[in-house]
C-alpha cells in the first residue's frame, strides 16, 4: 500500500505559477507517476504522467505550460505550474500505477481567479 499526500494547491491570478508536490509514503520508483485533475461537472483527465524510465506526457492544454518531475530518493513527484488559465482550475489528483496496484491521493484544489 502507497499512501499519497498532494500539497501545493491554492488560489492564483490567472499568469500565476503553482507548484504541486506530491510525497509517497513508499518507493515510487517502479510506478509510473501522474497527475490528473477534475473540474466540477466534468470526467476526472490525465494532465501529465513521468515513467520509471523519464518518458513524459502531457495533456495538450497544459504542453508548454506544465511540468512534471519525480525525486525518487524523495518519492516524490512534482508539478510545475505556469501560466495558469481560469479553465485550469479543478482538483489536481496524485496517481501511482503498476500492472497491479493503482494509487491515489486525496487531491488539492487549485482555484484560478481574479
Amino acid at each position: 500500500q502507497v499512501q499519497l499526500v498532494e500539497s501545493g494547491g491554492g488560489l492564483v491570478q490567472p499568469g500565476g505559477s503553482l507548484r504541486l508536490s506530491c510525497v509517497a509514503s513508499g518507493s515510487i520508483s517502479s510506478y509510473v507517476m501522474g497527475w490528473y485533475r477534475q473540474a466540477p461537472g466534468k470526467q476526472r483527465e490525465l494532465v501529465a504522467r513521468i515513467r520509471s524510465a523519464g518518458n513524459i506526457n502531457y495533456a495538450d492544454s497544459v504542453k508548454g505550460r506544465f511540468t512534471i518531475s519525480r525525486d525518487n530518493a524523495k518519492n516524490t513527484v512534482y508539478l510545475q505550474m505556469i501560466t495558469l488559465k481560469p479553465e485550469d482550475t479543478a482538483v489536481y489528483y496524485c496517481n501511482a500505477y503498476s500492472p497491479f496496484r493503482d494509487f491515489w491521493g486525496q487531491g488539492t484544489q487549485v482555484t484560478v481567479s481574479s
